[in-house]
């Protein structure tokens, strides 16, 4: 061995087997006890067992605004109510405080809202030509002249076309209704009890759909006569709201629903209690998240959409967060019950 070589003779031996050819010993070594990992326990939402408390939610929301539609009714637009309308714009931009003060000098009941475009809507009720014209003057002496030297529109509304404008606002709703009914009954209509399973469906998906046009339209009229917020306002965006959450809250619950129908295949040792339960946990998530990017979306309009936007953008958002919860919370379990009620065979 070299002499200049820094490995001692028996490091050197210790990498050279036994010249049988057997391999080479290595020290045992202690086994360590094996960790017991226990298995995660799924969880559970028992939420049709706690269906009661839910319901219980949902009437402490409706009823006040039952009450306020009972007692105060609504606060109408001009859509509604009829009447003038117009849309300027002041040459010297006057805040809003002074085309306020400006208009509830008149004494003649206006209202006013703010545009996007540093403009104004001011609302009066029903003004013949010479009233119109009498408004017109008293405002530019109050406030400076109009730009363009005239309004840049007026809006008349009678109260024939007010009263109609209701009435098939009211008829949009119950047909829209009737038609979600009819089409969810023939849907579901191939689980186990025929026709008579699929009419407890859609009734059932028609009840949570009642359930957040009242808690909206409630809502709105607490905003508008209570406590006099001019974002509650009943007028053509706030129908058109109301439409649109009919059709999203009848989506998350047919989510739901179908996810039952395909349990009710597979599933069958399970009750119809576990059934729906399992189905709303299944769906659950997808229903909230899809919601909730919505919900923020409309959050924006609402901040940053101007006044005209807000009642729209605030009626859509109400609407969708009482159909997500309606859909998971009350069109289900309201299910179970019917079925507990009227059981099929």
């Amino acid at each position: 061995m070299s002499e200049l070589s820094d490995v001692t003779e028996q490091e050197q031996a210790a990498d050279i087997g036994p010249s049988d050819g057997a391999p080479p010993r290595q020290e045992a070594r202690k086994e360590e006890p094996a960790v017991e990992l226990k298995p995660r326990e799924p969880r559970r939402l028992n939420i049709i067992g706690r269906r009661n408390l839910f319901f219980a939610l949902s009437l402490i929301v409706i009823i006040p605004g039952i009450l306020s539609m009972w007692r105060n009714g609504f606060l109408l637009g001009i859509d509604f109510a009829g009447g003038t309308e117009f849309t300027v714009s002041f040459v010297e931009h006057p805040t809003v405080a002074q085309v306020e003060n400006a208009v509830h000098s008149e004494a003649l009941n206006g209202s006013v809202i703010q545009t996007s475009g540093g403009g104004y809507i001011i609302r009066y009720p029903p003004l013949n030509a010479a009233s119109q014209a009498s408004v017109e003057n008293d405002l530019q002496k109050r406030l400076g002249p109009f730009s363009g030297g005239q309004p840049q529109s007026i809006l008349e509304v009678g109260g024939t076309i007010a009263g109609e404008t209701i009435f098939y606002s009211i008829l949009a709703v119950v047909l829209a209704s009737v038609s979600i009914l009819i089409l969810l009954m023939f849907r579901f209509r191939n689980v186990p009890g025929g026709w008579r399973a699929g009419f407890q469906f859609g009734g059932s998906a028609l009840a949570a759909l009642l359930h957040d046009v009242f808690i909206l339209t409630g809502l709105f009229s607490i905003f508008g006569t209570v406590l006099h917020w001019r974002v509650g306002e009943i007028d053509a965006f706030f129908v058109t709201a109301v439409l649109t959450v009919v059709g999203f809250s009848v989506h998350d619950t047919i989510v739901v629903f179908d996810r039952v129908r395909e349990n009710l295949r597979v599933s069958q040792r399970l009750s119809f209690d576990q059934v729906v339960n399992l189905s709303i946990m299944q769906t659950a998530a997808r229903s909230i998240i899809t919601s909730f990017t919505v919900v923020l979306v409309l959050a924006a309009i609402f901040l940053a959409g101007g006044t005209t936007l807000q009642g729209l953008a605030l009626a859509l958002a109400i609407g969708i967060i009482s159909g997500t919860y309606s859909s998971i919370f009350n069109a289900a379990p309201l299910l179970v019950v019917w079925r507990k009620l009227q059981p099929l065979r």
